[in-house]
């Protein structure tokens, strides 16, 4: 996994949700255009408009709505202080209670990757992309 370990930085538990969020965004965003590449999607622009089914607030707001029955006790209080963190932005594109479990979402990811959890943290992108491609169909 790339950079999984936080070194010096502390635990991922201690960090602030939505640096959590920043992170999970970024390995997220990743995932799915792996996902897209190696179902043969081959022409950046088709790549671009499939990635945004994916990586939006209303998708990833669906996605951690999915999770909440598998989530341990652990994940589910990381989700929640993603929700319910303040920030001074919301999208153009979302409400406010989308854009907030999207970021759910957004950090329950940073925090498996920053904690070294590759096996789960594939688990739950790999629910999440089947529940995108689910409600997609």
């Amino acid at each position: 996994m790339l950079f999984a370990a936080l070194g010096e930085a502390g635990r991922p538990e201690e960090l602030p949700s939505l640096v959590l969020a920043y992170i999970g965004d970024a390995v997220y965003e990743l995932g799915v255009r792996a996902h897209l590449v190696q179902a043969g999607l081959v022409k950046v622009d088709k790549l671009h408009s499939e990635s945004v089914k994916y990586v939006n607030a209303g998708a990833q707001a669906k996605i951690i709505k999915a999770l909440e029955g598998i989530l341990t006790r652990e994940e589910a209080a990381v989700a929640r202080r993603g929700r319910n963190a303040k920030t001074a932005h919301v999208p153009r594109s979302a409400g406010v209670i989308e854009y907030r479990h999207s970021t759910a979402l957004e950090s329950l990811i940073g925090y498996l990757y920053l904690k070294g959890d590759g096996d789960r943290l594939y688990q739950i992108i790999t629910l999440a992309l089947q529940v995108v491609s689910e409600n997609n169909r």
